[in-house]
């Protein structure tokens, strides 16, 4: 880590710790979807009864249900019908990922423009992450895209920070390597602090380590090769040098690393329409 990250990562931590600085909190329908969920009398209309308050998530469900990624005859056209298709489990953790993107907004145009990049890429990502999910591994699409939605959520306190320190803010290379430095160890504090399932709250660190060594692919596995699919072709991009044969990721899920093979060519409409699925 740079001197400036390392000093900026230390006043962040303090303003954390002193109060100055609030980690985010989860959105209330966030709260409330998770509560449904972990309620083991729950039932699909009572999940519907709280998603149906929140207009806009109420039409971002019924657009995922109807993606062609779950391949129904029949269309779609109301929340029940939509949750009977996806499933309890899948729509929880769905809700509650969508329901964070009204925290990707500041009031400071620069901010809010930040903001909504990383919440754009972010979904993108998820996308991906389900896409390779479902394809390759037997894990849960639901909690990979869950992984994908939230692996640069500390990225939200750095900016938070930088709205009262305007010297970041007028240097937006100096910021850029500041948020790539220090946001996986905030996103893990903040996924910690929701209490997030283990296998997720890690990710915004273990999605960075392109060397680790485990028995097994994770989710961590899936947002990394998702996130250098997604920054795949920006030529000066911050992974434009890495030799992806070295990313461990690609051999547990039993990928090409060549990005551009036939078997990436064989996903791409999976892609493109998962990607489509989770935008606005």
């Amino acid at each position: 880590m740079s001197a400036l990250a390392e000093k900026v990562a230390q006043e962040i931590n303090k303003a954390i710790e002193t109060d100055r600085l609030v980690l985010p909190t989860l959105p209330e329908m966030a709260l409330r979807v998770r509560e449904v969920a972990e309620d083991e009398n729950a039932s699909i209309p009572k999940l519907a009864a709280v998603i149906s308050t929140d207009a806009s998530l109420t039409a971002r469900i019924i657009k995922v249900a109807n993606s062609p990624l779950f391949r129904a005859a029949r269309e779609i056209e109301d929340l029940n019908m939509a949750l009977s298709r996806l499933g309890m489990q899948y729509t929880c953790n769905l809700a509650t990922g969508l329901a964070m993107e009204q925290m990707f907004q500041a009031t400071t145009d620069f901010v809010d423009k930040k903001l909504r990049e990383t919440w754009t890429r972010s979904s993108e990502i998820a996308g991906i992450c389900h896409v390779f999910c479902k394809h390759k591994t037997k894990l849960r699409p639901d909690q990979a895209t869950l992984a994908g939605l939230t692996h640069q959520i500390g990225v939200l306190p750095i900016l938070s920070f930088a709205e009262d320190h305007p010297s970041l803010l007028r240097d937006s290379f100096t910021l850029d390597k500041i948020i790539n430095e220090i946001h996986p160890q905030l996103g893990v504090k903040i996924l910690t602090t929701w209490e997030f399932p283990s296998e997720i709250r890690n990710v915004p660190v273990d999605h960075l380590n392109f060397t680790r060594q485990i028995a097994a692919p994770d989710y961590a596995d899936l947002v990394t090769v998702a996130m250098l699919e997604d920054y795949a072709g920006d030529k000066g991009g911050i992974y434009a040098n890495l030799d992806f044969s070295t990313v461990t990721a690609f051999d547990r899920l039993g990928l090409d690393p060549n990005i551009e093979s036939a078997e990436a060519e064989d996903l791409s409409e999976d892609m493109e329409a998962a990607m489509k699925m989770l935008s606005g």
